[in-house]
């Protein structure tokens, strides 16, 4: 069986994540191709296309949103993210379980007696006036009813398990404030949530496992199920075997992926990028080492902005007054801080409208 190199999972993860050269397609069908946005940040998915697209504008995803052809909602993980409308649809029923488990594991004991059936039925009854309610507004409706359990346990389960719900505009569009506003997706996009599929086949897992390998493989199993956060897909990868291909780590794990996506040549140049907050091309998977050295594996989770300096995690970076700050993780040669030169003033102006272009490189540790 073929072995990957770091480096050659590198290139090909970058190559997924469409951060080796700008892509030429529409925000939509960059938004499918990447089985969304990591989302819980709202302006971040902004950065985030920019970063992989041709000329992208931030109307272009605003207008995906007000539009109804994306939508904010919790899935992978029981994050937020930013998905086609098509997505949300299908896939949502798929990781109701999931979802569940999450936030009754995290509010294990104030929930203890509260019944999810009843909980939902009441959620629903409330927002079936199809007015747009915060968490908290949801919560207090119901919380008479279960005053042990306390409003924010049961806000979170209604919005992020229980109910399928979207996040409403203005929140999500570039440079509008608003806070978190829920209606029932089906509401939102007057289509119910597809059903679940019959006991013993899998349709919605198995495309979720060749849409996740399309956008971020060659990938094992475990690195499949850190990006989903889905239990069972076993089941589906098994069913899809056949159609797919095997390769080993370096470490001798196995890697599947599809015997037609792209795995560049290891030494293919990787331009300097600025990722988002929470960006899906570190944490979509369990072994981080092909873009982050472990040593630096908390910045994806602590919220950090990321610079990429031939393909992997060299600096983070933040922007104030119009100007965009990198801080180097370690020594940045005089080439390389050349190019992080000018992909931070251009990033300093897309944030800017183009009123600024200002970037500064802070000493190296």
């Amino acid at each position: 069986m073929t072995v990957l190199s770091s480096r050659a999972l590198n290139r090909a993860a970058l190559a997924r994540q469409l951060l080796l050269g700008r892509a030429r397609l529409t925000a939509l069908d960059a938004v499918r191709h990447l089985c969304g946005l990591q989302a819980q940040e709202p302006q971040e998915p902004f950065t985030g296309l920019w970063s992989r697209l041709h000329g992208f504008a931030p109307a272009d995803l605003s207008g995906l949103v007000t539009g109804r052809q994306a939508v904010r909602v919790h899935l992978m993980r029981r994050t937020m993210h930013l998905v086609a409308s098509d997505d949300a649809l299908a896939w949502r029923a798929r990781h109701d379980a999931m979802l569940r488990q999450r936030v009754l594991g995290t509010y294990r004991r104030e929930l203890a007696g509260v019944d999810p059936g009843e909980l939902a039925a009441a959620g629903r009854a409330v927002m079936a006036d199809g007015e747009p309610r915060t968490m908290g507004e949801l919560a207090r409706a119901v919380v008479g009813r279960w005053p042990q359990a306390g409003p924010r346990p049961l806000g979170e389960l209604l919005v992020a398990a229980l109910l399928p719900t979207v996040q409403v505009p203005p929140r999500g569009l570039w440079r509008t404030a608003g806070g978190a506003r829920y209606l029932l997706l089906a509401s939102w996009l007057g289509r119910e949530v597809d059903p679940a599929a019959p006991d013993g086949t899998d349709p919605v897992g198995e495309a979720l496992v060749l849409r996740y390998l399309a956008a971020y493989g060659p990938a094992t199993t475990a690195d499949l199920r850190a990006w989903s956060g889905l239990a069972g897909l076993p089941g589906a990868v098994a069913a899809l075997r056949p159609r797919l291909v095997a390769f080993r780590d370096e470490a001798g794990r196995e890697l599947l992926d599809l015997p037609d996506a792209p795995r560049p040549d290891p030494d293919t140049p990787a331009p300097v990028r600025f990722l988002p907050a929470f960006d899906n091309a570190v944490l979509g998977y369990q072994d981080r080492s092909r873009i982050i050295d472990d040593e630096h594996r908390l910045l994806s989770v602590a919220g950090e902005r990321v610079v990429l300096v031939d393909g992997r995690v060299a600096a983070t970076w933040t922007v104030d007054g119009g100007t965009v700050t990198v801080s180097p993780l370690g020594r940045v040669s005089r080439s390389d801080r050349s190019a992080v030169e000018e992909e931070g003033s251009a990033l300093a102006s897309f944030l800017s409208d183009g009123a600024e272009d200002g970037v500064r490189i802070a000493p190296s540790p």
